[in-house]
């Protein structure tokens, strides 16, 4: 048999990360949950609704509360990431798109605000064009709309 290194650490931590993210958002664990809330509510008359007997509950739920806030922020993080370099891919994938969305999360909030107000530009030209699929840039759609606006055909006399 071949001597396998053991998984470090970190990775480890990140398949039981992953088994309970998964987990917890099963039917099961929602199961679990109501139990153990419905369970605590009928002993509430056992322990006379006692200070002990809401402190138990408090402080259970705190606890998984604030380690549940950074699972789900750990599994948005790697959705996040794996959704933004699918949409890179495509992004480069496409004939006419424009690079500068590539990467784009990378940017400040100043320079976001600045594309979305350039692409809100291009999705008003777009809806003046006949068809969407006409302009990739907001460059190109500027130039084909001023065209387009300086190529109407004026009203002519019959003779």
């Amino acid at each position: 048999m071949a001597n396998r290194k053991p998984a470090s650490l970190g990775a480890r931590f990140e398949a039981f990360s992953t088994g309970v993210t998964r987990w917890t958002g099963s039917t099961p664990a929602f199961a679990l949950a109501l139990l153990v809330i419905v369970t605590w509510a009928v002993l509430g008359p056992v322990f006379h609704f006692s200070d002990t007997w809401q402190l138990v509950i408090n402080t259970g739920t705190t606890i998984i509360t604030f380690l549940m806030v950074f699972l789900i922020q750990r599994a948005q993080n790697k959705d996040s990431l794996a959704l933004h370099l699918k949409l890179n891919e495509l992004v480069a994938a496409m004939q006419g798109a424009s690079n500068r969305l590539i990467d784009v999360e990378a940017l400040t909030e100043k320079e976001l605000t600045t594309l979305h107000r350039y692409y809100g530009e291009l999705a008003k030209l777009s809806r003046s064009a006949s068809d969407v699929t006409e302009s990739h840039s907001v460059e190109e759609a500027r130039t084909r709309h001023s065209a387009k606006v300086g190529r109407r055909p004026t009203a002519t006399k019959d003779k």
